[in-house]
């Protein structure tokens, strides 16, 4: 048998969705315009990175075709390799949304036909009856923002006032999504969690995606961070995804950093935890040393994300990608026979966009390993089409949606 590594690359959207418009993202495009930030000089910053953004890796498995295919063009500054080691194209996503839920199990063959239920912009962002029946069997005086922020931001503001009233910092964004921001020893740790999990059971009647803790620590505004102590609550997939196949055939399925929360725990048999782009490839490392025949090993790297892509950090995002990109050899240097690694995203999540929310955008796949012969696997119409491709290359039945490149 073999084995497979599925790495998503959160937020690296590469433009060119044909439905952006439909999203208020017309060209939108992360890796374009971050490059096109870089090229010039918008991306430098003292003691982090500087010039044109630099990945070799990543470009020799096909990464400057990809963006042509998505947008267009050759991102700007960014040199074009003699020859590509990869399978690479790019794949188009037809689930109704560009939130992290949707994408991953697009990704993982099973597409989102339904419509999310999201919060109002103006005004209150919750519905009063669902805020009086949190507070009241949370045990809870109230609560503070519910409103659409950043979730930096709204700690920054609100965080000295929750130490001081016990009220939890309640907000959302344009995907479907609640979330909780609290202090970890003022508040509690397991009490923002059980709290969430109310809010999830709650919220099950308006169809929100997600409920997600956001713990954080310091005293004041200044010295105000979050932690990895981040919990997703998630809905459960619409239909069983490739993960519970391959658990159902026999194969184990290791996840990497919030890969358990996404799929609410359903078709993992084993989680590892991690926070931060580097612990996030060390335990992808270690993950893949222990992986079996017919194992997948499934991580997030969260960081572009919620990092730099929300935060709408354009150096800081060229230089994760770059850390990023420096690592892959290490990958590389522990494929066997018969292993399979596929770098893809998610969604993406433009840093010289406007706003801080997620952007309607192709995504990259990559996918190599020994044996595998480079060739353009163009654009795909689903992202579905990745997790049937690893289906294929780990011998099981093939699922309702998406088609394997393989």
């Amino acid at each position: 048998m073999a084995r497979a590594f599925l790495f998503v690359l959160d937020s690296f959207g590469v433009g060119g969705a044909p439905d952006a418009a439909a999203y208020g993202d017309e060209g939108a495009d992360t890796l374009g315009h971050i490059a096109e930030f870089c090229a010039a000089g918008a991306g430098d910053r003292a003691g982090l990175r500087s010039g044109p953004l630099s990945l070799p890796n990543m470009s020799e498995l096909g990464l400057m075709q990809i963006a042509r295919s998505a947008s267009g063009q050759f991102p700007a500054g960014m040199p074009v390799p003699e020859k590509i080691y990869g399978i690479y194209g790019t794949a188009t996503e037809i689930s109704r949304g560009k939130d992290t839920p949707s994408g991953h199990w697009e990704i993982a063959g099973t597409p989102v036909s339904f419509d999310w239920g999201y919060f109002p912009i103006e005004g209150d962002a919750f519905p009063a009856e669902f805020i009086d029946a949190l507070c009241k069997e949370a045990g809870v005086p109230g609560i503070l923002g519910n409103c659409h922020a950043s979730g930096t931001e709204i700690i920054a503001r609100l965080g000295e006032e929750h130490i001081r009233t016990g009220m939890p910092i309640c907000y959302t964004s344009s995907d479907s999504v609640f979330q909780v921001a609290a202090h970890e020893l003022h508040f509690g740790l397991d009490r923002l969690l059980a709290f969430c999990q109310i809010a999830r059971r709650l919220l099950d009647s308006y169809n929100i995606g997600r409920v997600i803790a956001r713990p954080f620590i310091g005293q004041s505004a200044s010295t105000f961070q979050r932690t990895g102590n981040r919990r997703d609550f998630s809905v459960l997939p619409p239909e069983p995804t490739l993960l519970d196949r391959l658990v159902e055939h026999g194969r184990r399925v290791h996840a990497v950093g919030k890969i358990g929360d996404i799929f609410a725990h359903q078709g993992i048999s084993r989680v590892i935890k991690a926070n931060g782009n580097d612990a996030l490839m060390d335990a992808s490392l270690s993950a893949i040393d222990e992986a079996e025949d017919g194992d997948l090993v499934f991580t997030n790297f969260v960081d572009f994300d919620m990092s730099f892509g929300h935060r709408r950090d354009v150096p800081g995002y060229a230089a994760a990608l770059e850390a990023f990109d420096a690592r892959l050899p290490e990958v590389h240097k522990k494929l066997k026979p018969g292993d399979l690694v596929v770098l893809t995203a998610d969604h993406g999540c433009d840093p010289t966009w406007r706003g801080t929310d997620h952007t309607r955008e192709r995504v990259p796949v990559i996918a190599y390993g020994p044996g595998i012969r480079s060739r353009s696997i163009g654009v795909r119409r689903s992202y579905a089409d990745i997790g049937e491709s690893i289906a294929r290359h780990l011998g099981i039945p093939a699922g309702p949606h998406g088609r394997s490149f393989l």
